[in-house]
């Protein structure tokens, strides 16, 4: 009998992780869907239609160094093998004056969105490793504002992303620092440093670790999900005009449900068995579209930053 292959998705509770476990649920993965909120996850699971058999809903609270070790120790109960791991969950907090902090007292975008996630990574390699698949895959949701060398990253709105020379992580990175650079706060270049160090981290992985394991480490954009719970925090403005911008001026637009079916294709298709890479479906959509491998930005083809942001992150989530 053929082991049942199995994937824990962050952030499984909506939008694109939430269709990502259903699309590989019906691909005939399990499911680990890894949310804070296990009533609400177990309440969409059934309404997209999940068969029951098909997941399991583990606690999951990225902005709690406490929770991602409990996490590990409770997937570890269950006995399955971990096949895949898609680094799928985000905060955006675009309209905060001041900083939200985690448990830790970090910036909560930077450390729900990368720290939770490096620490998470770091402590399932060995899960991943011990996989008796013949591809075991670590992969990364990535964004086109994290990116420069994309369209929809050129624009410099609120700020592009800029780690600087990682300052704010050097000095401890709790209050009153807020951003990694150590500059003055602000919420939407937060979230875009936090998604620009998933890609350098991705790319640490890589180096670090795929010749040694086999693990295949990789990011891909799935299109713009312009109507989606991570705008949540955003003005309602912004929600009724940014999917009609996407649909109607950019072509860029994809639903939640397609661009979890193109997570699911990273994971569970040999075409993108490639590691180290960015796979993307571009800023215009078209019919029938499919993936190329994206350029990234020079920042996050910056090797030497890649390990000083890994050591700073180690330090920071006491793995060092």
């Amino acid at each position: 009998m053929v082991q049942e292959s199995t994937v824990v998705i962050t952030g499984a509770s909506s939008g694109v992780g939430l269709y990502a476990a259903k699309a590989l649920a019906n691909r005939g993965w399990h499911v680990v869907m890894a949310c804070r909120n296990l009533a609400k996850t177990e309440k969409v699971a059934k309404e997209v239609g999940i068969p029951q058999d098909k997941y399991s809903i583990i606690h999951l609270d990225l902005a709690s160094l406490a929770s991602v070790h409990q996490f590990v120790q409770d997937f570890r109960a269950t006995g399955k093998s971990l096949d895949a791991l898609v680094c799928n969950a985000a905060v955006y907090l675009p309209l905060e004056k001041e900083p939200q902090r985690s448990q830790e007292g970090y910036e909560l975008s930077v450390a729900t969105n990368h720290l939770g996630h490096f620490l998470l990574c770091n402590l399932m390699l060995e899960d991943l490793k011990n996989s008796p698949a013949p591809e075991k895959k670590l992969v990364t949701i990535g964004t086109v504002t994290a990116n420069p060398k994309e369209i929809g990253g050129k624009i410099p709105i609120p700020a592009p992303p800029d780690l600087g020379d990682l300052q704010g992580m050097e000095a401890g990175f709790k209050a009153p620092i807020a951003m990694i650079d150590g500059k003055k706060f602000k919420p939407g270049k937060a979230y875009k440093d936090s998604k620009l160090c998933n890609m350098l981290t991705m790319r640490e992985l890589h180096d670090r670790y795929h010749d040694s394991t086999g693990i295949i480490f990789n990011a891909l954009y799935p299109g713009c999900v312009a109507e989606t719970g991570l705008f949540r925090n955003h003005y309602s403005l912004f929600r009724t005009i940014f999917p009609w911008f996407q649909k109607k001026i950019t072509g860029g637009y994809v639903t939640e449900e397609l661009a979890g079916e193109r997570v699911a294709k990273v994971v569970a298709d040999p075409q993108f068995n490639e590691s180290g890479v960015y796979y993307s479906w571009g800023n215009r959509q078209q019919e029938d579209r499919t993936a190329f491998q994206q350029e990234i930005s020079d920042e996050a083809m910056d090797n030497n930053k890649g390990k000083r942001l890994w050591e700073l992150s180690e330090k920071l989530v006491k793995i060092a």
